[in-house]
């Protein structure tokens, strides 16, 4: 039956009755089954053959679907299985064998997104409702289609130990967390997802496992390495001894979500930490896996890359991964100095000008192998041929809000008129716009670093927590680090969970996001997300100018994040209207739909602009009157 599988390793039910088991334990000479409840509890314990390469095999009459087990090695403790498809108990608690036949899809019609024209939606499962289940969530899924949303990017589900936490020290990567429901209510989230025309990817972290729960070094000593340093734990082993079987393990990882969850694409999370040969690196290898496991579907698949290296998205024939984007991280920062005047920690190398606004539209990393100073050495890889849609673009994902004070949002940390500017910026720019959920309504709800350990692991969690944010000299004073809440209080967790009412309470925002959006997807000249056809200008020490170049009718974007400007006379060949015409204003973010104090006019009749303050314009062009 081996032939048949559809994982290298794990439980699988056969045809006829049974269950097929097999893992790598290349660390042990003997390994059993151990049926602990559902079909065949009681019986055994159940030998696995040696196949002489450190796998053990063999199949199980008496076992079935929701059977839990344990393998038993060397006639000690039994652990859960690293392939794991669910653990309902936790990752300290048996596995349980799944049947990934039984849900019945209705996405038949289902053709899969590639990048061109995404908006994505960045969410966690447990803090999106209150209620923080996958059906929960899935009814929240057509007002998402309303808002303008196309492909929702869930962070980590791959189980983790305690009763919340963010995902990223997840242990068991095959077994989505029993936190949010079983494995097909993940299921029925995606296909209610393609129903309403959206799409699913799924943040994966394969740069690292978590400290608590992860059994992988009882089955064989080379899952890790000690050759690299990550933050977060020990690197997982991708090129040294032993590696095959590890990779073959990552790589179909990726193919599993995609073929067994009907995923359109992965977010794959600090791609600088998974370390590997370049010429033959694991991420290119669970690309490809990924997309094979498509049968033709297009996917999107997206990278956190904090070094900036372009190589990633390059296509393999050019030696890249055939990744779709990566974070812009330089965009990020750079508005956030534009939005609140700080540039410290991590934001020192950005001034927050109109003109690094403007390349980082155009060009997407500001930073293409230029001295960091922060770093002390250079950053990013040069990238001027990439297309604008492979830089994902946001002012808000979940690092970035827990990265402050107490988790605030940025419309707590910079006035309401300029960020709805900065808002219009990065959600009309060429780039591939994100949104981090709660933003679209301006949310109460703060997001905090939260993960529920035991005692002593909470304790050292929580210093590590305060000891990060100390590189911000404004969180390092002792007033600042008394108030970093604790990562393992329920109520951390709690306070980040949304109030969906205030979509309606804080309906001008949610306007300004829908609006922004729609024109987004109805203007051919924003739709195009060509940079190339877009030029920038700077109009002022806080303004500037994008000119949207499209044979259906030019655009023009004018971004005032500071106080008036008046421009008399006003040189700068952006602003002319095409031949013919006159511009008009045809959206301004300080419409009072939203907010707003309302628009003066842009242009005077004797050609003088007038840049209101903290505002926002697209002008359109019009036929100019006869005798005009």
């Amino acid at each position: 039956m081996e032939g048949a599988r559809r994982l290298p390793v794990g439980a699988e039910l056969l045809a006829g009755g049974g269950v097929d088991f097999r893992v790598w334990a290349p660390r042990r000479q003997r390994v059993e089954v151990v049926l602990e409840r559902g079909p065949g509890q009681g019986e055994g314990p159940f030998p696995l053959r040696a196949e002489g390469d450190g796998t053990f095999s063999g199949t199980v009459a008496a076992a079935g679907a929701g059977t839990c087990y344990r393998y038993r090695l060397d006639g000690g403790d039994a652990f859960p299985d690293p392939a794991s498809r669910f653990q309902p108990e936790g990752p300290h608690g048996p596995s349980e064998v799944i049947d990934p036949a039984t849900f019945v899809w209705t996405d038949g019609g289902w053709r899969g997104m590639g990048l061109q024209g995404q908006v994505i939606y960045e969410l966690h499962v447990g803090c999106f409702t209150p209620a923080g289940s996958w059906e929960a969530a899935a009814a929240q899924l057509p007002e998402l289609a309303r808002l303008g949303v196309t492909l929702v990017e869930v962070m980590p589900i791959a189980d983790f130990p305690g009763r919340f936490g963010w995902g990223y020290d997840g242990v068991n990567l095959y077994a989505p967390t029993r936190l949010y429901g079983r494995p097909d209510d993940f299921r029925a989230f995606v296909d209610r997802a393609h129903a309403a025309g959206i799409g699913v990817i799924l943040d994966v972290v394969y740069n690292h496992l978590g400290p608590d729960g992860n059994y992988l070094s009882q089955f064989s000593d080379s899952w890790f390495t000690d050759r690299h340093v990550t933050d977060w734990g020990e690197p997982v082993n991708f090129y040294g001894p032993g590696s095959g079987p590890v990779r073959e393990f990552y790589v179909a990882n990726a193919a599993y979500w995609i073929r067994e969850f009907h995923l359109d694409g992965l977010r794959l999370d600090a791609t600088q930490n998974i370390y590997d040969r370049p010429e033959a690196h694991v991420l290119a290898d669970a690309v490809r896996a990924a997309r094979q496991a498509a049968g033709g579907r297009p996917l999107v698949i997206v990278a956190e890359n904090e070094p900036q290296e372009t190589r990633l998205v390059r296509a393999p024939e050019r030696g890249g991964y055939g990744i779709d984007a990566l974070w812009n991280d330089d965009l990020h920062h750079t508005a956030m100095v534009a939005l609140t005047g700080r540039a410290e920690a991590y934001y020192s190398d950005y001034r927050g000008t109109p003109q690094e606004l403007v390349s980082a539209l155009r060009w997407g990393y500001l930073y293409q192998g230029q001295n960091y100073r922060w770093q002390a050495q250079r950053r990013g890889t040069p990238g001027l041929d990439l297309p604008a849609r492979a830089f994902v673009t946001f002012i808000q994902n979940h690092d970035q809000v827990a990265n402050t004070d107490s988790g605030k949002r940025i419309h707590e940390l910079t006035g309401r008129a300029r960020l709805r500017a900065m808002t219009a910026l990065t959600l009309l720019g060429p780039g591939t716009p994100m949104l981090f959920m709660g933003q679209e309504f301006a949310a109460s709800a703060r997001f905090l670093y939260f993960a529920d350990h035991g005692p002593e692991l909470a304790a050292k969690v929580h210093a590590g927590r305060k000891e990060f944010l100390a590189q911000f000299p404004s969180l390092a004073a002792p007033e600042m680090q008394a108030r970093i809440p604790d990562p393992a209080d329920p109520a951390t967790f709690r306070a980040c969970k949304l109030d969906l009412g205030e979509r309606e309470r804080h309906a001008g925002t949610y306007a300004l996001h829908r609006d922004l959006l729609r024109l987004r997807r109805e203007t051919p000249a924003f739709t195009a997300q060509d940079a190339a056809r877009m030029h920038g200008a700077v109009l002022g020490p806080h303004a500037l100018c994008l000119r949207f170049v499209h044979d259906d009718g030019d655009r023009l974007l004018v971004v005032n994040l500071g106080p008036q400007v008046d421009l008399s006379p006003a040189p700068e060949p952006l602003l002319a209207p095409p031949d013919g015409m006159r511009w008009y204003v045809e959206w301004s973010s300080e419409d009072p739909d939203y907010g707003g104090a309302g628009t003066p006019p842009v242009e005077s009749a004797d050609g003088r602009w007038t840049l209101p303050g903290e505002c926002a314009v697209v002008l359109a062009p019009e036929p100019r009157p006869e005798g005009e």
